[in-house]
């Protein structure tokens, strides 16, 4: 009886056969380990997911899209400025719990000039000063906090458990979330989610072509740009291995 042999590959080439097998193994290995360390609700979070881009298709995405077509030019300018402003004042407040007081002279220069001379932040006369994001959720990982499991929360969309403490921590210096008048309060949460949506609508045209398992590629790219922005865009070199934040 003959032995049976590898006949489709080269007996030169068995050894980077046998090694590209092995490589495919580790990286499999790898990408579990990956799964299991940041992503152990994995389950729910797909469920999340679902939901949240049931809503997305039926509502948000359509009224996106209409705020984008329909909406002046000036008044879309206007409503995004009006927006980043209120946003100045909790990134401000993060400078300084961070200890970046010369990055908080500058966003608290931009909350000063937009809202007294841009009228109340309808125009933005501080274009010469950069715009910066910071939250609670990257001044605890500021401080060392790790991001822990990734976390899809129903509506709001993509986040971790540090992000997720972070974001209600920063609802108590929120302008729009400090606001007692419930129903002022309801109507801008709703245009600021408007307003963001119509801002992802290009570049969820780009991850619809590039993409064949949506949900993995939005967790990663989440992921990956929480941690630049907790390191201000130059995080630390990382072992493959390593999935500490």
């Amino acid at each position: 009886m003959m032995k049976p042999e590898l006949s489709f590959v080269p007996a030169s080439r068995l050894p980077l056969f046998l090694a590209c097998l092995l490589l495919s193994a580790c990286s499999t290995t790898h990408l579990s380990r990956y799964t299991q360390e940041k992503d152990p609700f994995e389950s729910y979070n797909r469920m999340a997911y679902s939901f949240n881009d049931a809503l997305d298709r039926a509502i948000l995405k359509p009224v996106a899209q209409g705020y984008v077509k329909y909406m002046p030019q000036l008044g879309k300018m206007a409503t995004e400025n009006f927006f980043s402003n209120l946003d100045d004042v909790t990134v401000t407040c993060n400078d300084v719990l961070q200890l970046k007081f010369k990055q908080a002279a500058s966003d608290g220069s931009r909350v000063l000039f937009n809202t007294t001379f841009g009228l109340f932040g309808l125009i933005n006369v501080t274009s010469r000063l950069p715009k910066h994001n910071e939250d609670f959720g990257q001044t605890l990982g500021y401080w060392g906090a790790a991001s822990g499991p990734y976390l899809i929360i129903p509506v709001l969309g993509p986040s971790s458990v540090r992000d997720g403490v972070g974001r209600y921590a920063d609802s108590f210096v929120s302008v729009v979330g400090t606001t007692d008048h419930v129903p002022t309060r309801n109507s801008a949460y709703v245009v600021e989610g408007i307003v963001t949506r119509a801002g992802l609508l290009d570049n969820e045209k780009i991850l619809e072509n590039a993409t064949i398992d949506r949900y993995s590629s939005l967790r990663d790219a989440y992921l990956m740009r929480r941690r630049s922005l907790v390191y201000d865009g130059d995080p630390p070199r990382q072992r493959y291995e390593d999935f500490d934040d």
